[in-house]
């Protein structure tokens, strides 16, 4: 009998702790939807725990789709800003393009990192350019922004163009077997040989061996495992602090030991063989024997070879992918970059230089459409790093705020590009440039944290 009370008496009391509980989180997630109300900024209205990011996490949408909704809604009724939730995570989400240049540069000081996690004792290929912040930060890009000049990309293109070489062959195989060809798989492949060449100087030989091990390190970072999940879901609702207290590990610890014995084995062998090649991973070894006060350590440059990569092949092959389907689906415009492409070749011998990239400037706005449509990424994120007024009103962006800047959006806005899904590269030409607004194309950012790689990049570009 007694044991009878007992049991009731306990199942009552687990019933009461999860009522209770229940009770605290219902609380908890109803306060935290409630704080850009507190603040006085206009929100949409979150959804219970989910905020304004169900969609996303259900899979029905993607992010910038998600906040290219948001984005069109709160323009639609005057906003020049508004609050969203992610889960119940803030975020500021600017839609006015003075704001965005008032964020992205002229209080930049106030906007400065990124917010994602960095720890480079004991995840050392976190402490990329991309993830690194304030003073340390500003030492890394002062130390890598003269390795992005135009003079050594020109030094570097001849080894990036001797990888197409083997693309043409590839393609070619495909073209005598009248197979069909999954091009996305064939340009990462392509973009892993020319990354990988150019990073690491290294021959990658993935468009030959597809299970080669760059590729197979390169795949292993996207790949969506369910260890990967878990760490994404962990760093989403845990302090920074308390990630790097507990020495938390991000990266893959088998990717972690590949790139890291990569670097290290290659700088070893070159400065013992005194070599010299004409590639990022040349111009990073000259940084690490300077002096102390321009020094890159081993592990400094293998996660900015790390970073150069992961955001490298996987990027330029979507957008290369992107590109060549509004080529095939758009014929005239196909038709004319070729005679464009014949044109310039035939001034150079039929030899794909520097200069006669550099000459294509349909090419360029073939790009420049594909960035715009297709952007790499949705969206730039920020931190608010100092409190902020938002200028010409009386509300304040607090400290440790999440800013996220709606490339997606903008770029897809029929204000600023009118009939937005229709793929036109007249769009920049020099007359058009010229009438739109700044801020209105960012796929590479704005501001002093624009990617550095812009300068650098001449976008990889094959004609058949």
């Amino acid at each position: 009998m007694f044991g009878i009370v007992n049991c009731s008496i306990s199942t009552t009391c687990l019933v009461g702790i999860l009522t209770g509980l229940a009770v605290l989180f219902y609380v908890y997630v109803k306060w935290s939807h409630s704080y850009w109300k507190r603040k006085g900024v206009p929100y949409l209205e979150p959804e219970f725990f989910y905020g304004n990011s169900k969609k996303i996490i259900k899979r029905e949408i993607s992010f910038g789709d998600r906040f290219a909704e948001i984005y069109t809604e709160m323009k639609s009724k005057g906003w020049k800003f508004g609050g969203t939730y992610i889960f119940t995570r803030p975020s500021f989400l600017p839609i006015d393009l003075e704001l965005i240049k008032c964020i992205l540069q002229k209080d930049f000081q106030h906007f400065m990192n990124h917010g994602f996690y960095v720890n480079e004792e004991s995840d050392p290929l976190t402490g990329h350019l991309f993830n690194l912040e304030n003073q340390k930060w500003k030492n890394i890009r002062g130390k890598l922004t003269p390795t992005f000049t135009s003079g050594k990309l020109k030094m570097m293109f001849q080894t990036m163009a001797a990888c197409t070489e083997g693309l043409a062959e590839v393609l070619k195989e495909y073209e005598k077997i009248n197979d069909v060809v999954d091009i996305k798989e064939v340009l990462s492949r392509f973009t892993t040989d020319v990354i990988g060449s150019v990073a690491f100087g290294l021959e990658c030989n993935s468009l030959k061996d597809p299970d080669s091990v760059f590729r197979k390190y390169g795949k292993k970072v996207f790949e969506p495992s369910f260890i990967r999940r878990i760490k994404m879901w962990i760093m989403m609702f845990t302090p920074k602090h308390i990630l790097k207290k507990i020495s938390f590990k991000q990266t893959d610890a088998a990717v972690e030991k590949f790139f890291l014995d990569t670097v290290r084995d290659t700088i070893k062998y070159r400065e013992q063989n005194n070599i010299f090649r004409k590639d990022f991973m040349h111009l990073l070894i000259q940084l690490k024997n300077r002096g102390e006060e321009m020094h890159l350590t081993e592990n400094e440059i293998a996660a900015q070879c790390f970073v150069f990569f992961i955001a490298g092949f996987e990027t330029s092959a979507t957008t290369m992918t992107f590109a060549l389907y509004e080529l095939a689906a758009n014929q005239d415009i196909q038709e004319k970059l070729r005679e464009e492409v014949r044109d310039v070749l035939d001034k150079y011998d039929g030899k794909m230089t520097y200069d006669a990239i550099m000459e294509m400037t349909y090419l360029d706005k073939i790009v420049n459409e594909t960035l715009r449509k297709h952007p790499p990424v949705p969206g730039t994120p920020r931190i608010c790093t100092k409190r902020y007024q938002i200028p010409g009103t009386d509300i304040f962006i607090e400290e440790g705020t999440r800013v996220n800047i709606p490339i997606h959006a903008i770029q897809r806005d029929p204000e600023y590009y009118p009939d937005p899904e229709k793929f036109d590269p007249e769009r920049f030409n020099e007359e058009n440039k010229s009438k739109r607004r700044p801020y209105t194309f960012m796929p590479f950012g704005e501001g002093p944290r624009i990617c550095i790689g812009k300068y650098r990049s001449i976008r990889i570009r094959y004609t058949k």
